[in-house]
Formats: structure tokens, C-alpha cells, sequence
């Protein structure tokens, strides 16, 4: 027999990619996938960067720096200066998506178990990465506004006195995959010194902080750790081109303090050795254009026409049975059952019904909420999602009708 390592003798894969055998199935309307919708790529503007990318055919077919090609590096530093943080290149790792960031700050900074706190719910695939470096998960709650910092600050308390406090917190403060929430500016001040408080490492994950389409947009923790003192010292911003331009590109990147930075950099030249100039050429020609601007005003714009499509279908087709917070950005409805029957439960009739959805259940720390589930609206047309909304009235009503069948004495 193989001797698998410990993390890997009973791995557990991700709920989302268990559900992609049924995307073949004719006439399936997938709310579950956080896929762009592919129909608003910018395909001419990534086809014309491609080209000018290929110009420079030698530089673009040889290795690059492992922290990624002074060309994309400017273009990121102009990017994130835009959206309020004063950067300099040699403070910027470029990863092969902000996966891989996460990856490699967990790899300079957790060892076998350290304390690890993630909000909860929390994007599946990172609980999984976590996991893998046999940390301790310890969930601290959500609300409508994100972390529930109140909460988080008698945790910490109280880890802090066990001597157990946290290596690093991670974070998606914008419209959080899966709960569509944004962490409030009071909420991010005062997260801000809890972890200078602390000296935990907030990892702040952003690939969403784009996708706005309603309401103000919030400054980054990054760009806030400026006011609080000694904060700048404890934020790890993570960020990508995969939901905002395309998750083909796999570009994403990392912005952290010097002496955290460098030794993402050593792990990453283990890990690929480095990104791929080819297409970190075509990431910079794209970001250089200035198509970008233009770009996400189209998409956000479709994106929120979808949410509020499935919000409202939602009231229609399921009415009391379901509750949940309408996002203003981003990809995402995270949504509670409100009677007896459970997520799986629901999702086996719509499947057979023709829609598709996440449980919640992988989105928790551990594992144990059968009542809630996620439904992304960014990949459907509007008319799948007002069908989509009517198989999943159908469904449930099935539901029902099964579980009334079971309680009926023999």
C-alpha cells in the first residue's frame, strides 16, 4: 500500500467541484459554480493584449522572476493605487491566482497545530488549505456586515490568556464568498487593532471588491492600515484578475510587509518556480489599455441584474421558506432554509428537477449547518435564473411532499 501522508490518507474534496458531474446534464441551470459569465469576457480587448504580449516573444517564452514580471508588477502597483493602497513593486508578489497566495503565506507562517482563525462561512477551498497544514480552525461568526468583531475580540481574549492565540485570520471582506457580505468601515477599524493588539496576521482576501453595484464602496483593510498604528505590519492583501477579467489569465497577487514577502517568494520558487511571463504579459498589456474601467462597469452592471433577478425569484418561488441577504456586489446569495427540510435534501429534488446549488455546509469550519446554502448568479442568463428560481419552488414543494410521505404511518 501507498504511505500517504497524514493530510492526504482521507482527503476531502471540494462540495462545489462534487457537483460539476451534473453540469453535463442537458437543460442543468447551475447556481453553483462562482464562474464569471463567460459571454462578458472582454475577448477583443484579451485578444489584442494577447498579441502585444507575443510581440515580445523571447522574453514571453523564457523564465521570469519568481515574484512575477516588472512589467505586470507596475500595472498591479498602478491597480492597487487606484483602489487606495500606495505600494511599491518590491512589495508585490505576483501568484498563479490568489490560491496560491494563500497557499504560500500559510507555508511561511503555520506549522502542525497553530491556531488559525477563518470567519464563518468562509470559501470552501481555503478551510481545505488550512486543513492541509494541519492547523486548528477556530470559526468566528458572520453577520450582514462580516465579521462579527465583537465576537472576535473575546475570542481572542480568550486564546490569549490559554496562550493559544492565532498565527493568522483570514478574511474576504467583500462580498465573501460565501456570504455575500460586506465587513462594515467600523467593523474594519476595529479588526484593524484587534490584530495589532493580538499581532495576528489578517490575511485579507479581495477578488471581489470590484464587482460593486450598489451602495459605497469601503476601503480595503490594507489601504486603512495607515490610521491605526503598527496595523500596516500585520495585513496580507490578497487579490486577483479571476473574477474581474478572467479566470483562464490565473494571475492573482499579494501585497505584505518585507520580511513575510520574501519568504512567500522562496516558497513559491519551490512551488512553480515562477508564474507565466506569456501570460503575465497579457495580464499587464490588458491592465495597460485601460479597458479595465469600462470593462467592469459592463459586467457589474449584468451582475447586478442577476442578483436582483434571483432575489426576486427567490421571494416568488420559495416565499417564507427561505431567507437570506441581497449582496450589493459580487458573485453570491447565501440563503437559510427556514422549515424542516435540509439543504441536501432540497438539492436532491432540483437536481433531478434541473438546478443545481451549493449545500452550506462546506463553507463551515465544522462542517455541521444543514439548513443553509449558496447560489451564485453570475454565470446564468436572466431567463435561467427566473427558471432556475421556478425548478427550485418545484423542488421544494417535492421536498415537502416526500418528507410529509415519510412521517405518514405505515
Amino acid at each position: 500500500m501507498y504511505r500517504f501522508s497524514s493530510v492526504y490518507q482521507s482527503p476531502k474534496g471540494s462540495p462545489i467541484r462534487a457537483l460539476y458531474k451534473h453540469l453535463s446534464e442537458p437543460g442543468m441551470i447551475s447556481f453553483a459554480g462562482g464562474y464569471p459569465d463567460p459571454q462578458l469576457f472582454d475577448v477583443q480587448g484579451l485578444g489584442a493584449a494577447s498579441e502585444r504580449a507575443f510581440a515580445n516573444s523571447k522574453a514571453c517564452l523564457e523564465y521570469g522572476p519568481t515574484e512575477g514580471t516588472s512589467g505586470l508588477k507596475e500595472a498591479l502597483v498602478q491597480l492597487m493605487q487606484q483602489r487606495g493602497v500606495h505600494t511599491r513593486p518590491e512589495n508585490l508578489i505576483v501568484t498563479t491566482g490568489s490560491q496560491q497566495a494563500f497557499d504560500l503565506v500559510l507555508r511561511v507562517l503555520v506549522e502542525k497545530g497553530d491556531s488559525v482563525f477563518v470567519e464563518q462561512p468562509t470559501y470552501s477551498t481555503n478551510i481545505q488549505a488550512v486543513q492541509a497544514h494541519q492547523a486548528q480552525l477556530t470559526a468566528v461568526p458572520v453577520t450582514a456586515e462580516g465579521m462579527d468583531v465583537q465576537a472576535l475580540a473575546h475570542m481572542l481574549e480568550s486564546a490569549s490568556a490559554q496562550g493559544k492565540t492565532p498565527k493568522l485570520l483570514y478574511t474576504i471582506p467583500n462580498f465573501s464568498n460565501p456570504s455575500g457580505a460586506t465587513l462594515s468601515l467600523e467593523r474594519r477599524m476595529r479588526l484593524l487593532q484587534l490584530a495589532v493588539q493580538y499581532q495576528v496576521v489578517l490575511v485579507e482576501d479581495d477578488p471581489y471588491g470590484g464587482l460593486r453595484f450598489a451602495g459605497e464602496a469601503v476601503p480595503s483593510l490594507m489601504a486603512l492600515a495607515s490610521q491605526v498604528p503598527g496595523a500596516q505590519n500585520w495585513v496580507v492583501h490578497m487579490s486577483s484578475l479571476s473574477k474581474i477579467v478572467a479566470p483562464g489569465l490565473r494571475v492573482g497577487w499579494a501585497v505584505a510587509p518585507e520580511e513575510i514577502l520574501k519568504r512567500c517568494s522562496v516558497a513559491k520558487q519551490s512551488a512553480d518556480v515562477g508564474s507565466s511571463p506569456w501570460i503575465q504579459g497579457i495580464a499587464a498589456e490588458y491592465l495597460a489599455s485601460g479597458r479595465l474601467d469600462t470593462h467592469l462597469a459592463h459586467i457589474c452592471a449584468a451582475y447586478g441584474a442577476k442578483c436582483r433577478a434571483l432575489a426576486q425569484g427567490l421571494r416568488q418561488e420559495l416565499g417564507d421558506a427561505i431567507r437570506f441577504h441581497e449582496p450589493s456586489g459580487g458573485m453570491f446569495v447565501w440563503a437559510r432554509l427556514t422549515g424542516d427540510i435540509t439543504a441536501a435534501e432540497l438539492l436532491t429534488h432540483a437536481i433531478a428537477r434541473g438546478v443545481m446549488f451549493v449545500p452550506g455546509a462546506g463553507f463551515q469550519a465544522d462542517g455541521t449547518d444543514d439548513f443553509t446554502l449558496r447560489l451564485s448568479f453570475a454565470s446564468p442568463t436572466l431567463e435561467e435564473v427566473a427558471q432556475g428560481c421556478k425548478r427550485l419552488g418545484e423542488a421544494m414543494a417535492a421536498a415537502r411532499a416526500a418528507k410529509n410521505k415519510q412521517a405518514q404511518p405505515a
